[in-house]
């Protein structure tokens, strides 16, 4: 695998009330926005690290003009793309089927991805046909095929601690080979801000 890959992110824009909305009840509505604008800027940090950014595509959903998306569009000069309708199955799907080849779809809530570790999750693509990154929460922070395939994400809960289960079953069903080179978290509740910030 090249050293450049595909990678997609899909994002939210940062709208007050509608994003981060299982932390307003500890944080409020306008705290759980900086702090959801602070990781995707983070996000998108670790991605341009990782690979040109000629091969970014941030996938925007809300208002895919949001001041946010545009500027993050100029200052890493990345591509911005709306976000299709349908659950998240079918936007992971869409995104990994503009791809060019191989690659990687994240979100922008898991401050523990380096560059470093998306790297190796696309050089894991040489020998299996899927790869992920499991959430401790049952769910994944990352998932890339080498070739799309829209059953991959058919039937999965998404939301809940099912979904890294049920989509290992998928892949089971595909025959295909996984690779899952680490375990991570992101960050859902308040003591995922308090892991993510070092604070008690």
């Amino acid at each position: 695998m090249s050293a450049e890959f595909p990678l997609a992110i899909l994002a939210k824009a940062p709208l007050v009330g509608q994003v981060k909305t299982r932390l307003i009840p500890a944080l409020g509505a306008e705290r759980a926005t900086r702090l959801h604008e602070r990781l995707l800027h983070q996000t998108l940090a670790t991605a341009v690290a990782a690979t040109s950014a000629q091969r970014i595509t941030l996938w925007t959903a809300l208002d895919h003009a949001h001041p946010l998306f545009l500027e993050l569009a100029r200052d890493c000069g990345i591509a911005l793309r709306a976000q299709p309708e349908g659950d998240l199955g079918r936007r992971m799907h869409h995104a990994l089927a503009a791809m060019p080849g191989p690659g990687l779809v994240i979100g922008s809530d898991c401050p523990v991805l380096t560059a470093e570790l998306l790297r190796r999750c696309h050089a894991a693509l040489a020998k299996a046909d899927t790869v992920c990154l499991p959430a401790e929460d049952g769910g994944y922070a990352l998932i890339g095929v080498r070739s799309p395939e829209a059953r991959l994400f058919a039937g999965i809960d998404w939301g809940t601690e099912h979904v890294m289960a049920q989509t290992q079953q998928r892949i089971i069903e595909l025959g295909w080979r996984l690779a899952c080179p680490a375990t991570v978290w992101d960050v859902d509740r308040a003591e995922d801000v308090a892991r993510w910030l070092g604070v008690d």
